[in-house]
């Protein structure tokens, strides 16, 4: 299949490989953010929990290899690579490597579905930096964000499914998301986003009442951050009367694509016994990464571009627009100054 582009670059927040990267790694997510050694060593208690490892980075490995053998199926035979934020492969490094093997015009898929400062601005800023480490020898264009593709809200909507089977009443469902401070969430579309897909799953899926909340708040208390806490509002819906001992509470960690260490230590072990606290039956719903239909939308969005085929979208918002929004969106007025 003819094409411009030459290759594919699966852009990822990364994480540590073993016991003795953990500090390494959390000193890069922090770096220019003044957070405290101290609170550096307490995170990294949970990166211990799981041996030092952090399930995303194999997850990228194994889903590139996918994504490859899936393309190459439909007749397109493009190397892929992967760059990480925040460790090894190092986006920047990925990107040298690239243009040092004579690549020119690569295809970005990021594994962040929603708009925010972190969750996409960032990403087209270490491309940008990326761009520039190559000595500008590779073109490296973001696809779009997919919070509203059919296929990524499908393959939700299975996960879900797969989740509720066994359940004889609709359980109270949580869908969780991030935290992220107010001043970024004010210069974004994440909420909105956020929660109009929440609003299409309650629609398509057999759950009960449901509410977004949020998770993995990690900036000083005197600086709002948006709420409530997935598990302050566990204890909330028994103290309140909502739920009752013995309740079922559904959680579906929606801002996340790939079950890694946020979501197995705030989610799997701190928001399970957040619940079991209260009497309540704690079940999780898969990641939508380990669906299939992750495969199969990324694979759509690439031939979005190759073949200018439709730019698909469900529910109330439009598909997200390419250039999102220009050089400053979802950047807050105090990162400007």
């Amino acid at each position: 299949m003819a094409t411009t582009y030459d290759s594919i670059l699966v852009q990822s927040f990364g994480g540590p490989e073993g016991p003795n990267d953990v500090m390494e790694f959390l000193r890069n997510v922090t770096r220019g953010k003044r957070v405290p050694e101290a609170r550096l060593e307490e995170v990294a208690e949970q990166y211990k929990i799981f041996g030092g490892v952090s399930p995303l980075n194999e997850f990228v490995r194994d889903f590139a290899k996918d994504l490859e053998a899936a393309l190459a199926s439909k007749g397109l035979n493009l190397p892929v690579f992967v760059g990480h934020r925040n460790w090894s492969p190092y986006i920047a490094d990925t990107a040298t490597e690239m243009a040092d093997q004579g690549l020119k015009h690569a295809l970005v898929f990021t594994t962040s579905a929603f708009s925010s400062f972190s969750g996409c601005r960032q990403y087209r800023q270490d491309l940008d930096a990326a761009r520039h480490a190559s000595s500008d020898r590779i073109e490296l264009r973001k696809l779009r964000l997919y919070f509203n593709h059919p296929t990524f809200v499908q393959g939700w909507v299975e996960n879900i499914n797969t989740a509720l089977e066994g359940m004889t009443v609709k359980p109270y469902t949580l869908f969780t998301a991030h935290s992220i401070p107010n001043s970024m969430a004010e210069v974004s579309e994440y909420q909105p986003q956020l929660n109009e897909v929440v609003r299409m799953l309650a629609s398509e899926t057999a759950i009960g009442d449901h509410q977004l909340v949020f998770q993995s708040r990690s900036g000083p208390p005197h600086m709002p951050w948006l709420e409530p806490d997935v598990c302050d509002q566990i204890n909330h819906l028994v103290e309140s009367g909502v739920c009752e001992s013995g309740d079922d509470i559904l959680i579906c960690p929606l801002g996340f694509t790939s079950d890694h260490t946020e979501v197995l230590f705030d989610l799997d072990i701190q928001a399970k016994e957040a619940a079991e606290g209260v009497g309540l039956k704690y079940r999780r719903v898969q990641a939508v990464g380990h669906n299939s239909r992750y495969i199969e939308l990324a694979t759509q969005l690439i031939f979005e571009v190759i073949e200018d085929t439709p730019r698909l979208a469900t529910g109330l918002l439009d598909a997200w627009p390419d250039d999102c929004g220009g050089p400053t969106h979802c950047i807050p007025q105090e990162m400007l100054r």
